[in-house]
């Protein structure tokens, strides 16, 4: 008890030292941690986030960065998609929630730059809240088992909020995988590593292989081989060996019950499994699983056909290309989160599965792109598009000239992932990303750099 005492102590006059340094370390540290947790309290993290950077402003602090007014004119475009939206009332309630793409870079403006040092304290301590997400996770999941006896407890997610899953539904899988993956590679990529250290990056690649991701777990994966080969101490020794354990290793990880069975069937012609998150669970035996080919060239459905992942997201690709041609929506897009009733109208158009009424299967005509590169083409249109790739082309391109691995991985997971989720139409996905990409890509004055 006594130990405990002290370790938290320690911990909190740690971050007041750090926080008098930069008055803006805990107040990003509170939103970071904030993000697994209910959208209210998330919501009050921004606020003192944001309040702390207006009550400590300090004029020779202000620093003018183009990487950070990216971000908020991609809002504004939202903000100005209002003019000519389809659906004006959804546009509206969607850019409460898309305002930590303005709040969260003007706070970043405000505050003192952080040094990299202090960014890395700041994902340091990330990470160690991470772990703790994690104990809790696993530790609730074993408890479930225990009660109800059932394997699904340590997997995925559930179809609702009180269903089987390691994490809630409402949390979600993917996004949590990507939380803890960041946490992962800052333990991976520490040049002293304690026993705990080695522990918690075990733990925390464990959780993302439970967590089944499988487009996340492949990319963290081919991160792990880039680093140990090309960026660890011992990128330049024993390659090949190193190879073979980390075949051996991946032989045996996607031999493990469910996780190989999310895999196994992967490539199999007709395509009955995918890379990407299945989009209507609890889908019943004896329906018919759509290929990619048939998802492209169909001329209409029937009620019975599923589409897995990879299917749906490729019709989703087909129908936005006809959607921009038929409704001239090139340079304007629908309007921000307004794709919807022309997303339900190709559904009706292609007689696909519209969900039971009074259940909580609502069908395929009310799920999103799942891509947010055509999220942002088909709501804001090309301009929307391009400053999209601004940001992840700044991203990745600043983490190169970093040589910050974990910046990398950032970057690169988010590349990967914007192929298969609307991530940033999330308010936790654009809390994340948006808060991220302010840290990793602001840089101290050029007199600070030299003291």
């Amino acid at each position: 008890m006594v130990n405990i005492y002290n370790f938290s102590k320690n911990v909190i006059q740690n971050l007041i030292k750090e926080n008098k340094n930069n008055s803006s370390f805990i107040p990003i540290l509170l939103l970071l941690s904030s993000i697994p947790l209910s959208f209210a309290i998330n919501n009050i993290s921004l606020g003192i986030f944001v309040l702390a950077s207006f009550l400590t402003f300090k004029k020779e602090d202000f620093s003018i960065q183009k990487e950070l007014f990216f971000p908020i004119l991609l809002y504004l475009l939202m903000a100005v998609s209002y003019l000519w939206s389809i659906d004006s009332k959804e546009t509206l309630s969607a850019l409460s929630k898309e305002f930590p793409l303005f709040l969260i870079p003007i706070g970043f403006l405000f505050f003192k730059t952080n040094t990299a040092e202090q960014k890395k304290k700041i994902i340091e301590y990330y990470s160690y809240v991470m772990v703790a997400y994690v104990i809790y996770y696993c530790l609730r999941a074993i408890i479930r088992y225990l009660i109800f006896s059932d394997s699904r407890m340590f997997f995925y997610h559930g179809a609702n909020q009180f269903d089987y899953g390691l994490v809630p539904k409402l949390l979600n899988a993917i996004h949590m995988s990507v939380f803890v993956a960041i946490a992962f590679f800052y333990f991976l990529t520490k040049q002293v590593k304690s026993k705990a250290d080695t522990f918690f990056s075990v733990l925390l690649f464990a959780f993302i292989l439970l967590l089944s991701s499988k487009n996340i777990i492949l990319v963290v994966l081919l991160l792990t081989l880039i680093y140990i080969f090309f960026f660890s101490k011992t990128a330049h020794k024993l390659r090949l060996r190193n190879l073979i354990v980390f075949g051996l290793l991946l032989i045996i990880i996607f031999s493990i019950g469910r996780i190989k069975d999310r895999f196994k069937v992967e490539f199999q012609s007709n395509t009955d499994k995918s890379l990407s998150a299945d989009v209507i669970e609890g889908i019943p035996p004896g329906v018919h699983y759509i290929s990619i080919k048939e998802a492209w060239t169909n001329p209409t459905f029937t009620p019975n056909d599923y589409f897995n992942g990879t299917a749906f997201r490729v019709y989703q690709f087909r129908i936005f290309i006809e959607l921009i041609k038929e409704n001239n929506a090139f340079f304007t897009g629908f309007g921000l989160n307004a794709s919807y009733p022309k997303i339900k109208e190709k559904a009706t158009q292609y007689n696909l599965y519209m969900g039971v009424i009074n259940d909580s299967d609502s069908g395929y005509q009310t799920k999103n792109f799942h891509n947010q590169y055509v999220q942002n083409f088909a709501e804001l249109g090309v301009f929307g598009f391009v400053l999209l790739l601004i940001l992840l082309v700044v991203n990745i391109k600043n983490a190169i000239k970093s040589k910050d691995f974990v910046h990398f991985a950032f970057a690169f997971l988010m590349i990967s992932l914007f192929l298969t989720e609307s991530f940033l139409w999330r308010q936790r996905g654009v809390v994340f990303f948006t808060i991220m990409y302010c840290l990793f890509n602001t840089f101290p004055k050029i007199q600070e750099r030299s003291n």
